[in-house]
């Protein structure tokens, strides 16, 4: 049966609307509260563990409805859901329904045995009866969900219910807008719930700061030649709930903080999270927990370049709207840049923040006012260009929703970029030669994903929040920060000792002996629970019915490596070369790239460690290697082997450092982006040389290093068989093969979505592989994002794979899941999702499929 969870300031309230609507049904439903907080002097306030906990002691498969007042109460809940398995996650709806009549409309029409939605729609239209007694009003709106025709315009429109658990937030805003912006006709939508004017579809501002949430109802209009045809892609859109049935509590691609970060999510601990602010006492500074863990070292003070801009008159306008667009360009090389560098250092998942900004940078509305600013008004471009900034993300402040209020931190920061290029500014750094706490008064998520977490152990700033884009980084780099101090903290030299606790949400300027001997023990007691909770993760991963499979690493850097063999890696599957490429102005020198390879190796311990090759191009550019004319298509151009073939210099650099650092170690080399047998001998060739060059000089290396291959092209799993002859490993990409196989970039927001590496095409692709490898004698990997969803994981076991590779963090999550399955039940799973016809079936078959452990 559904049940009803109640959440309120107020406990007393919250138990009085429980008591008033368990006697309409006479306790038949089930109910329960989460309401106030554990604070005797001030107990009004909400707690989103109260809100798991009161799910989770009513779940029940046909759904649970949650009902909230004010505030917190919503974010709270948010927060709640996130806490719970995947699994229960999509049963799980919340409601802005009146608090009062809206349970008792919803337990009287569970009781009467109807399903989720009607129980949400006769909880969101509890105030009818009394406005309509009132005279309020004289009848309901009306709720269409199929294409129609207005009568009186022949307009096309389509009205529709949002059932996606965050509305159109940043990720589904992004996506909404690029499907728009695919067709010719003028796409118009409406919030009718909010009562909203109608906005362009193709604006990702417009769009977003509809504010539109799980429940709402939109009408979407649109108007032009191909006008059906949008509005059916739009309406897959909400159909497939934007792809979020995907998204993985841990993963967090978007939505709401994981407090405690990714570590304690995988290992099912929910985290302590608190939203009440204590007294402080001597010393103390408070504000709010946004990343847990503990820092203790000095401050550093962040200051972002200052742009100072002057309004003036200009005569040649079109020159300063061709001005705008040059830099608009270098800013999206710029955020792609920043994308590249975060799926390295974050994963895939939380770097598709910076999918909505590439959009803002495209949005029409806003180009449009910036160039009537220029042309008509003759502005200067940073004066109108701060002007329409300023606008946007006014109107994001005026909104309702607290949540979609943060996202103005993405408008800042894109805004920010560009004023900075126009204005001729270098970008501001971050350089620390020893760990410290930054202090700033505030950090974009731009700035966050750029920090370094082995030097960068602690964020303090005056302004953010828990649930900005900037901390759910933070969170994902492991660094603790202590957001909304007072500004006090500004004026600290430089090197002032601090200490903060992320948990807790306090910091503490020069701490006296027993604060930092407090707070020593609090973060060695972290340790030590953590520790012992990774105890399983250091165990082999075998199935029920006794299959082990490798979990390996996939890591961008040494101290990637470090926290890898903490988590229970049993090796490398790929390591990103890459890093060793960026932010310098030219390429590392044989010299360089040994000495990590060999630090990196000694860390493994004599556990296997698969280099890739250098892999830039597409989304991955180095400015300092010309790759001459701009290409339009560049995932489809110059990258990966195909450059490094081209830069023989270049690839025997690295293959040097490669051999040289193979003595004594477990060392393979995989070859990227490989479509052809005659790359795979041309570079074994190069790598022939390179031996007989270290022969020569005397120059020890391991001549029976093994090399291996990346599957990512299409045609690498079409010959297969060939290129199974030529090496000794495959391993699969998942991310560049579900782009290939799927025809889109899975860096442009406006196709995003069809990439889903769990659609049955790409797992086609990927059984043959396997197939064919193992025929051949060969083992098999795969590296890509999809080895880290668990949901995927009785598909990957299924389809035969010997080894999976993940970011670091996953490890341990990975192992437990590998534990529960049995090779039988997961090749069953297999043979039914290959003959699925959507990523979306294949994912609700495995949810239904898989019984979850006692």
């Amino acid at each position: 049966m559904i049940g009803i969870v109640i959440v309120s300031h107020s406990k007393q309230l919250a138990l009085g609307v429980r008591e008033l609507a368990a006697q309409m049904v006479q306790d038949q439903v089930p109910m329960a509260v989460a309401a106030g907080i554990e604070d005797p002097e001030n107990p009004l306030g909400t707690d989103p563990i109260q809100v798991y906990e009161a799910i989770a002691s009513i779940f029940s498969d046909d759904g649970v409805l949650v009902l909230m007042d004010l505030g917190s109460a919503l974010l709270s809940a948010e927060m709640a859901i996130e806490f719970l398995p995947e699994a229960q996650q999509q049963k799980v709806y919340l409601c802005e329904a009146p608090l009062v009549e809206g349970a008792i409309a919803a337990v009287v029409a569970v009781a009467s045995g109807k399903d989720i939605h009607q129980v949400m729609a006769e909880a969101r239209g509890a105030l009818l009866a009394k406005a309509t007694q009132l005279g309020v009003v004289s009848k309901p709106l009306s709720v269409v969900t199929s294409t129609t025709t207005n009568i009186e315009s022949p307009t096309p429109e389509i009205r529709l219910i949002v059932s996606n658990r965050l509305g159109l937030h940043a990720r589904p805003a992004a996506q909404f807008v690029a499907t728009a912006a695919r067709f010719q006709s003028q796409i118009l939508v409406q919030n009718l719930t909010r009562n909203t004017e109608l906005v362009r579809g193709d604006s990702i501002n417009q769009v977003t700061t509809l504010g539109v949430r799980q429940g709402h109802e939109l009408v979407i209009t649109a108007t032009g030649s191909d006008a059906n045809e949008a509005l059916a892609a739009l309406q897959a859109l909400f159909a497939n709930n934007f792809g979020e049935a995907a998204r993985s509590c841990c993963s967090n691609k978007e939505g709401l903080p994981n407090p405690e970060g990714e570590d304690n999510v995988a290992l099912n601990s929910p985290p302590a999270f608190h939203h009440e602010i204590t007294p402080a006492t001597h010393g103390e500074l408070l504000g709010i927990a946004a990343s847990s863990g503990v820092a203790i070292a000095p401050v550093v003070h962040y200051q972002p370049t200052q742009i100072h801009i002057t309004q003036h008159h200009v005569e040649d306008v079109e020159a300063e709207w061709q001005r705008v667009q040059a830099v608009i360009h270098i800013a999206r090389q710029e955020i792609q840049a920043v994308f590249s560098q975060a799926s390295i250092q974050i994963g895939d998942a939380e770097a598709a923040i910076f999918d909505a900004q590439l959009l803002f940078l495209e949005d029409p509305v806003l180009l449009e006012a910036v160039k009537e600013r220029i042309l008509e008004h003759h502005l200067n471009a940073e004066a109108a260009w701060q002007a329409v900034v300023d606008e946007v993300a006014t109107s994001y402040h005026t909104l309702e929703d607290s949540y979609l209020q943060e996202r103005v931190d993405d408008v800042v920061d894109v805004g920010q970029r560009v004023l900075r290029l126009l204005a001729g500014n270098a970008p501001a750094k971050v350089h620390l030669q020893e760990p410290a706490i930054l202090v700033a008064t505030d950090l974009t998520p731009s700035d966050t994903a750029g920090l370094d977490p082995t030097k960068v152990v602690g964020i303090c700033t005056t302004s953010g929040s828990a649930t900005s884009h900037s901390a759910i980084i933070a969170r994902t780099l492991g660094i603790p920060a202590v957001l909304g101090v007072d500004a006090q903290v500004l004026h600290l030299a430089d090197g002032t000792l601090m200490a903060l606790d992320g948990e807790s949400g306090k910091a503490w300027v020069e701490p006296e002996s027993h604060i930092l001997d407090l707070l020593a023990a609090k973060q060695s007691a972290w340790q030590t629970a953590q520790q012992e909770a990774r105890a399983t993760a250091h165990q082999p991963a075998i199935t029920r019915d006794g299959r082990q499979v490798s979990v390996f690493a996939n890591i961008g850097s040494i101290s990637d490596v470090q926290v890898a063999v903490a988590s229970g890696a049993q090796g490398v599957g790929l390591l990103r070369t890459e890093f060793l490429y960026l932010d310098r102005t030219n390429a590392p020198t044989e010299e360089e790239q040994l000495a990590v390879y060999q630090a990196i190796a000694q860390v493994l311990d004599n556990r296997p460690l698969i280099i890739r090759t250098l892999d830039v191009g597409g989304d991955k550019p180095l400015p300092y290697l010309k790759v001459g004319l701009r290409e339009a298509n560049p995932f489809l151009g110059w990258r990966g082997i195909r450059f490094c073939l081209d830069h023989l210099d270049l690839f025997k650099t690295q293959l040097r450092a490669i051999l040289r650092a193979s003595v004594g170690h477990q060392i393979k080399i995989m070859l990227p982006m490989i479509a052809t047998v005659t790359e795979v001998r041309a570079a074994k060739v190069i790598l022939g040389e390179v031996q007989a060059e270290l022969n020569q000089a005397g120059i020890s290396f391991d001549a029976a290093m093994k090399v291996g291959i990346m599957v990512e092209v299409p045609s690498a799993v079409a010959i297969a068989d060939q290129l199974a002859t030529e090496v000794d490993f495959f391993s699969i990409g998942t991310n560049d093969l579900s782009q290939y196989i799927m025809a889109s970039d899975r860096t442009n927001p406006r196709v995003a979505n069809l990439v889903d590496a769990l659609h049955p095409a790409v797992l086609r692709m990927v059984q043959q592989t396997i197939q064919t490898a193992h025929a051949a004698g060969i083992s098999v990997g795969l590296c890509g994002e999809l080895a880290a969803d668990t949901l995927a994981t009785p598909i990957l076991l299924g389809l035969g794979l010997d080894e999976l590779s993940v970011n670091p963090q996953s490890i341990p999550r990975l192992k437990q899941a590998i534990a529960r399955l049995s090779i039988v039940e997961c090749e069953a799973i297999v043979a039914s999702a290959l003959q699925q016809d959507s990523a979306v079936h294949v994912r609700e078959l495995i949810s239904t499929s898989i019984t979850p452990p006692a």
